[in-house]
């Protein structure tokens, strides 16, 4: 993280009862179609830096693959691996490196926004060629702005965040939020038995939740495909691979949940979905990025898993 302008080597934090703490981000400034805001949606203005490892900065790139805004907004991908120099541009198969700026590190982008920030350094950051600053490194709210405040850029804008749905899609992203995507990094970096088993217990009690939701309809919000979906499915397409081991939520995998194993292959399918996915960077950021969790950094082989599998969901229509 930066401390006044100042790089220190950080690990994730966790209280006295031994539970993880995440940080909330910093920036969070809006870009608006009208420029009400100071920031107004418009082509070759914005560029966003992500981690295809990261499953935040993940959903900020599917919303931007199926909104089709790839030439409206640039994109710089950092390295998988983040070691103590936070996150680094690399030439990394996959990665793309700091075109703006030619930065090292993602921190320089942070000290062009603010050479006094205070902080931890995240993916994904929206950045804005015109005030030289960061917009905002929410992804959550990034989400939101790429799928209403660029739509006039789209060349077939999808409707993810229709407005009879906001207040569902809204509730559900809550939902979903500290139990599953959080909850598994609540497990992982737990440093006591009974915040482990706390965040373990949440967990699967949710995803238990939305097994049985998904049993009735084909997404989280019903027959349409929304924001809500996209942020479960980055979440579950790590868990197998990632945290059922890495982070020990191994009390059960996504492929043992009829529902949500082939929601989760529906949802991958998707055109604008599958080429977001990187699990090459997925695997080697958590086993090499956590050495207090994976000292040896050993990468593993497995599990083999096929999202192009058929699935079942289209008995929902």
């Amino acid at each position: 993280m930066l401390v006044n302008g100042e790089w220190v080597k950080h690990r994730e934090q966790a209280d006295t009862k031994g539970h993880f703490v995440r940080p909330s981000t910093t920036f969070r400034n809006w870009v608006t179609a009208d420029g009400s805001s100071g920031f107004q949606a418009a082509a070759g203005r914005y560029h966003l830096y992500i981690s295809w490892a990261c499953p935040w900065a993940h959903r900020t790139a599917i919303t931007r693959a199926l909104q089709g805004l790839e030439s409206a907004i640039g994109l710089s991908v950092v390295d998988p691996v983040m070691g103590d120099e936070g996150w680094a541009f690399s030439e990394y198969p996959g990665s793309i490196p700091d075109a703006l700026h030619g930065a090292q590190y993602l921190r320089q982008i942070y000290l062009k926004a603010d050479p006094n920030f205070t902080g931890r350094v995240t993916v994904p950051v929206l950045w804005d060629r015109q005030t030289h600053t960061i917009v905002n490194n929410e992804s959550r709210e990034i989400m939101r702005m790429l799928n209403r405040e660029f739509r006039a850029l789209s060349p077939s804008p999808q409707q993810l965040c229709p407005s009879d749905l906001q207040a569902t899609i809204d509730d559900t992203i809550d939902a979903i939020y500290q139990p599953i995507n959080n909850g598994v990094y609540r497990a992982g970096f737990a440093v006591k038995q009974a915040a482990y088993d706390e965040a373990v217990v949440a967990l699967f009690q949710a995803l238990d939740h939305w097994e049985q939701v998904l049993a009735r309809q084909r997404y989280l919000c019903g027959p349409q495909f929304t924001e809500a979906d996209i942020c479960m499915v980055t979440t579950l397409l790590r868990f197998d691979a990632i945290y059922y081991s890495h982070f020990k939520c191994n009390l059960r995998r996504i492929n043992d949940y009829p529902n949500l194993g082939n929601y989760l292959r529906d949802v991958y399918q998707i055109p604008g979905v599958r080429q977001t996915c990187y699990l090459d960077h997925i695997k080697l950021h958590y086993y090499r990025s956590h050495p207090t969790v994976n000292p040896s950094g050993i990468v593993p082989k497995g599990p083999l898993l096929d999202f192009e599998a058929a699935h079942d969901r289209h008995r929902f229509g």
